[in-house]
C-alpha cells in the first residue's frame, strides 16, 4: 500500500505541474492578446482624436476657400456638409481598419448589402437628389422667405438632405430637399419689389369721393410705397354691412410687412379724424304693434 502511495505522488504531481503550465501559456496568450488589443485600441483612439482634428481644419479651410471665392452662400452650406460626411466617412473606415477588421471584408459585406442599404435609405437618396437639383434651378437660396410645405421661413442652410429655415418666432425647421424639390415653392425674396393689399370696409352713406381723396393722400404721405406702378384705390364690394374699398399699392420686398401695418394704423387713425366710419355688424328688430 505504501508503495502505492509512493508511486502515485509523482504522478500527480506531473498532473498538477502540467495543468500549471498550460494555465501560465493560456495567461500568457491572453496578456499578449491583451496589449496586441490595447495597442489596436489605443491606436484607433489617437486616429480618431486626430482624424476629428484634420476634419475640423480641413472643413474651417474649404469654408475659407469657399467664402474667399464669394461662392454663392446657398452651395457654400451644401458642400460644407458634403465634405464633412465624406471626410467622417473615411475616418471610420480608417478606424475600424486599424482596430483589425478587414476593410475589404467590410466593403465586401457593404456591397452585399447594398440592395436592402439602398432601400433604407432611398428617402436620404432622393433628398440628396433634391438638393443637387435645388442648386442647380436655384428656386431659392440662403437668405429667402419662402413657403412650403406649410412652413414659412428664411432659409439658413442648404445641406446635403435637408434645408433649414428659421421661423419669425425663431423656430427651426427641418425640411427634406425631395419635398422642396418636387412640390410647391413660394419664393418672397426673388422680386425686388411686392404688391400689398388691404380690403377696407366704411360705413353705408359715406361718400367714396372722399374716402378715395383721403386714402390716396395717406398712401402718397409714407415714402416707402412706390410711385411706379401708380397705387390702386377701388370700390371692392357692397358688403352686408358695409362699403369694402380695396388699395394696392407696390412696396420693396423688404418694407412688405412694415408698410402693411403701419398703413392699418394710419387708416384707422386718420378715419375717424375725418369722420369717415366704420361699420360693424347690427341687427335692426322690427316690433309688430297689436
Amino acid at each position: 500500500m505504501l508503495l502505492l502511495l509512493q508511486a502515485a505522488a509523482p504522478a500527480a504531481e506531473t498532473v498538477v505541474e502540467d495543468g500549471f503550465s498550460k494555465l501560465q501559456v493560456f495567461l500568457q496568450q491572453l496578456i499578449d492578446w491583451g496589449v496586441n488589443a490595447g495597442g489596436h485600441i489605443i491606436s484607433a483612439v489617437l486616429i480618431f482624436i486626430v482624424g476629428r482634428f484634420l476634419i475640423s481644419f480641413l472643413n474651417k479651410m474649404v469654408a475659407r476657400l469657399l467664402a474667399k471665392r464669394h461662392v454663392d452662400a446657398s452651395i457654400q452650406s451644401f458642400v460644407k456638409s458634403l465634405v464633412n460626411i465624406l471626410l467622417t466617412i473615411l475616418l471610420i473606415i480608417a478606424v475600424i481598419g486599424k482596430l483589425g477588421v478587414e476593410t475589404t471584408s467590410f466593403a465586401a459585406l457593404l456591397a452585399s448589402a447594398g440592395v436592402a442599404i439602398g432601400m433604407a435609405l432611398s428617402g436620404n437618396l432622393q433628398n440628396f437628389a433634391g438638393g443637387l437639383i435645388v442648386l442647380l434651378l436655384r428656386p431659392y437660396k440662403v437668405g429667402d422667405l419662402i413657403e412650403s410645405q406649410g412652413i414659412t421661413g428664411t432659409v439658413r442652410e442648404i445641406q446635403i438632405f435637408h434645408t433649414i429655415l428659421t421661423t419669425g418666432d425663431n423656430k427651426i425647421i427641418y425640411i427634406p430637399n425631395g419635398a422642396l424639390s418636387s412640390g410647391t415653392v413660394t419664393n418672397y425674396s426673388r422680386e425686388a419689389t411686392r404688391r400689398v393689399e388691404w380690403i377696407i370696409g366704411v360705413e353705408y352713406g359715406e361718400n367714396f369721393d372722399k374716402v378715395e381723396e383721403t386714402t390716396r393722400r395717406i398712401i402718397a404721405e409714407d415714402k416707402r410705397i412706390l410711385s411706379d406702378p401708380a397705387p390702386f384705390v377701388a370700390l371692392h364690394a357692397l358688403d352686408a354691412s358695409s362699403v369694402n374699398v380695396i388699395i394696392r399699392a407696390w412696396v420693396k420686398s423688404e418694407d412688405y410687412w412694415g408698410v402693411y401695418f403701419d398703413m392699418n394704423k394710419t387708416i384707422y387713425s386718420v378715419f375717424n379724424k375725418e369722420g369717415i366710419g366704420f361699420p360693424f355688424p347690427q341687427l335692426t328688430v322690427h316690433q309688430a304693434k297689436d
